[in-house]
């Protein structure tokens, strides 16, 4: 019966949307490419904002699917259908369930028709440096690239990231560059990156300036503190030709945790997209509805007086807000140095994406206790966004508890 009503879901979609944004063109048309540079992908017709995406050549619609919370084959189909063609995933996104669902929904479809992109992430890694062990090695990487490609059935992907970095020491860090050169050397790999969702300025530019990186993915929103800093390495980084690609693009979905009032979704994809320096982005797309909504945006980008309005509410969100910055910098100020960043990328996945088995995966890879600052009788950390630590990180913990069968 589930099968039956997402694929009734998917035809009503299909129908009614692409029926509606006939004005805008959103069928899959094939493009060739000039003489010399990368194979022919299906993209979607020229009403659609395209942007080339930096030195690899490769031409992509403005938005694309981040897919890490979708578990619905019949939506990643709906969306490459749509005239989406850039996939995002990783390796460790639903234990791999989602790599392997994306291998079933782009099984048989020309290679050409789609780029996609996977995300494996270094260890050992110390979050509170922010920097890998000296002693790492890149045969773990490895295999765990071999593992995400056949998951997803291919042979080579597209692009590959060093996965949520957050030092320019960690983006040349040998053992990991040498063994994804080596990757795009022996065809596996066709452009490298780092992705980043803190200390973005530093990450950013470093990537850029390495000369060898090809693409950067990184946090980018109307939210973020230091927006302007991350602005101006992004300028820098697509004057370099590195291709730019942005995610964290709607800062967590809602503006509270009770998820009554939600961030204006169109407005904040707006936002950041109107920075031509930003190639694409990855929206992270879990119903028709949002898909629907991000085909509306790739193809017009003004902002209403209605939709400025609608972001200025971001500066006064303090406490209540959901979005952390990841900066760090509250680590230092708590007594127990809790990494207080991963417990609040817990939380954004909790009550903003309402995706509880990735907050209780990320809080378990951690080690975290369910008595995590019950004991302290006030907490010294004083959050650059505002936040109630104590009182968000006693809220998250409790998912440690939870059993699995619960969590979806």
């Amino acid at each position: 019966m589930v099968a039956q009503r997402l694929s009734k879901e998917r035809r009503k979609f299909m129908k009614n949307s692409l029926t509606g944004l006939a004005g805008i063109t959103v069928l899959p048309t094939l493009i060739t490419p000039a003489a010399g540079s990368d194979p022919p992908v299906k993209q979607a017709a020229s009403k659609i904002i395209y942007r080339k995406l930096g030195k690899t050549g490769l031409t992509l619609p403005i938005v694309s699917m981040g897919v890490m919370n979708s578990d619905n084959p019949d939506l990643v189909k709906a969306a490459l259908e749509a005239g989406i063609t850039h996939l995002d995933t990783a390796h460790g996104y639903q234990r791999g369930r989602n790599e392997e669902m994306i291998g079933q929904v782009i099984k048989g479809r020309p290679r050409d028709s789609f780029v996609l992109a996977t995300k494996v992430p270094g260890r050992p890694y110390d979050r509170r440096t922010g920097l890998f062990s000296k002693n790492a090695t890149a045969g773990p990487f490895l295999e765990k690239f071999e593992t995400s490609l056949k998951r997803l059935g291919l042979d080579h992907v597209d692009i590959l990231y060093l996965h949520s970095v957050v030092k320019k020491e960690s983006v040349m860090f040998e053992p990991f560059l040498n063994a994804m050169l080596k990757l795009k050397k022996d065809g596996k790999v066709r452009f490298i990156g780092v992705s980043t969702h803190s200390n973005e300025p530093e990450v950013v530019r470093a990537a850029a300036d390495s000369k060898v990186h090809d693409v950067v993915l990184t946090a980018y929103n109307f939210l973020q503190p230091h927006r302007e800093e991350v602005k101006n390495a992004i300028a820098h980084a697509a004057q370099a030709g590195l291709g730019i690609v942005a995610m964290k693009t709607q800062a967590g979905v809602y503006w509270d945790r009770e998820r009554q009032k939600m961030i204006n979704m169109s407005a904040a994809l707006k936002w950041v997209l109107n920075d031509e320096n930003v190639h694409t982005s990855i929206p992270g797309i879990t119903t028709f509805d949002q898909l629907k909504l991000n085909l509306s945006v790739m193809a017009d980008l003004n902002m209403s007086p209605q939709e400025n309005k609608d972001l200025e509410h971001g500066p006064k969100v303090g406490r209540s807000g959901i979005y952390c910055q990841q900066c760090g910098t509250c680590v230092a100020q708590c007594k127990e140095k809790i990494d207080i960043p991963t417990m609040m990328r817990s939380y954004m996945y909790a009550y903003g994406y309402k995706n509880f088995r990735q907050a209780k995966e990320t809080l378990g890879a951690e080690n975290f206790h369910t008595s995590l600052c019950r004991d302290c009788h006030s907490c010294q950390v004083n959050c650059t966004m505002g936040f109630n630590v104590q009182q968000k990180i006693m809220d998250i913990a409790r998912i440690i508890s939870v059993p699995d069968d619960f969590l979806g």
